[in-house]
């Protein structure tokens, strides 16, 4: 049992130490390429619906037999699948790349380098809409690479988890409300919120307000926005981890946003004490390194608990 809990740890720490370096043969590229593939021929199919669910069945099977098979070798390639799970570094250091841009008054290149993180449009953002996007991106993904990644290792190891990666991936590439993909990606999209269901709740109500007690932010407010706006967003799941962030540093997320040329008007998260700022992004990655050290060792406890019993 102990086994489990010195893998996951060692492909935390790993991540924490080398990120996701370019050009690296990141797996989840390669489940990109497949789903990129796949979503080509399997347009054929007249039923988008049945085509959409075909790619989820294909997509996920695939990678997690390969995933199971490559991990039977040794302890050390399902380490190299923890670490390569995990999205820690590479979020601190995207969403840092836009606070230094910020602090420099770059918003030109802030915009840009929002624009790696996000699918809404970022070439005429002001700073304030800028941080929000930073803000709402780092706090959503705290749920679907970090935490939820840990329940899957926890429950299955990294063959279990790959496969919610691969979830995850899919329906951020075919999991859009569009005319091309609203029936295709379906499937994908309602297998993500259902993955995402308890991982998001226990996030949001339990490991962030005590994130943000450590980090010196206000448990309390962090856990009663979550309360009263967790449901103020078009996903089940992304409310609650941006909610608690809005709380605990006393801002608020949500507004008019633009992807691909349609603009959405999103219901407001958190309250509007003071105007953003570009600090909260990096209040917020300190947040999200808080929540996942909080998270793996409550997991990580309770795994070696239920083991003992």
């Amino acid at each position: 049992m102990l086994n489990a809990v010195i893998k996951i740890s060692a492909g935390f720490i790993l991540d924490l130490i080398f990120g996701d370096p370019y050009r690296f043969p990141h797996p989840v590229r390669f489940i990109g390429k497949f789903i990129s593939f796949a979503d080509e021929k399997l347009r054929k199919i007249k039923h988008e619906f049945s085509g959409g669910m075909l790619l989820l069945i294909l997509t996920v099977g695939l990678t997690y037999g390969i995933t199971y098979f490559l991990c039977s070798f040794s302890d050390l390639v399902e380490i190299f699948f923890i670490y390569t799970i995990f999205a820690t570094n590479s979020l601190a250091k995207e969403g840092r790349k836009i606070y230094r841009s910020l602090q420099k008054g770059d918003i030109k290149s802030a915009r840009k380098w929002l624009g790696w993180i996000v699918s809404r449009e970022t070439a005429e953002l002001e700073e304030e809409e800028i941080v929000r996007g930073a803000v709402e991106t780092i706090s959503e993904n705290i749920v679907d690479g970090l935490i939820a990644p840990l329940f899957f290792l926890f429950f299955g190891g990294a063959p279990l988890a790959m496969a919610y990666k691969a979830v995850n991936t899919l329906d951020s590439m075919v999991g859009y409300k569009t005319p091309k993909y609203i029936r295709f990606g379906t499937a994908s999209a309602r297998m993500d919120d259902i993955l995402n269901f308890l991982p998001a709740r226990f996030t949001g109500f339990v490991l962030m307000p005590i994130a943000a007690l450590l980090a010196g932010k206000s448990w309390r407010d962090s856990l009663r926005v979550v309360r009263r706006d967790r449901l103020n967003s078009s996903s089940p799941n992304a409310g609650h981890s941006e909610a608690a962030v809005a709380g605990a540093l006393g801002i608020q997320l949500g507004g008019t946003s633009t992807y691909f040329g349609r603009t959405v008007e999103k219901p407001s998260i958190g309250d509007r004490n003071r105007p953003l700022h570009y600090d909260d992004i990096k209040n917020t990655i300190k947040i999200m390194y808080l929540t996942v050290i909080v998270g793996l060792i409550l997991l990580g406890g309770v795994y070696l608990l239920v083991g003992v019993y």
